[in-house]
């Protein structure tokens, strides 16, 4: 699977990102409906950006309320639209999920997670859980230009 992002949407989380630095942002990657788990490619099309809605450490965690998934999924509804992951930001933090984001990860979903070093956004990370393993896997991302993902080293 690669998962293809546009540039605005690569600009929008980063600007969200550095605009709730030094806490983690979060919000939704939304994309054309109807798509398959095991297609070779996933197209974003654009994000909705959700509230960190955690009782802990911002900086160290987000948590996107079920009801606000309900609402943005009503709000896509006949659309031709649909949730297709998450992103989230790391602050002062590898663009890697942490052991938190894994166990509380779905399958099929994308996640987008990004650095943000001193209130600077930084490399993007893409990846999917596997339903068996229960572990993430990295996906390779580019954005519509055609500009190649930046590896990323796992922590």
């Amino acid at each position: 699977m690669r998962v293809v992002l546009p540039e605005d949407v690569v600009r929008d989380i980063r600007r969200h990102a550095e605009a709730t630095y030094p806490e983690e942002c979060c919000g939704f990657l939304v994309g054309p409906d109807g798509g398959s788990p095991t297609a070779s490619e996933r197209r974003i099309l654009r994000t909705i950006v959700a509230e960190n809605r955690t009782d802990g450490e911002r900086r160290r965690r987000f948590e996107i309320q079920p009801e606000e998934l309900r609402r943005v999924e009503r709000l896509l509804d006949g659309t031709g639209e649909a949730v297709l992951g998450f992103y989230h930001s790391h602050p002062d933090h590898p663009a890697v999920p942490s052991q938190f984001d894994q166990d509380h990860a779905w399958p099929w979903y994308t996640y987008i997670v990004l650095a943000v070093t001193s209130g600077q956004a930084a490399d993007f990370g893409a990846f999917e859980l596997d339903a068996d393993e229960r572990r993430f896997a990295p996906v390779p991302w580019t954005s519509d230009s055609g500009s190649p993902d930046r590896p990323v080293k796992d922590r």
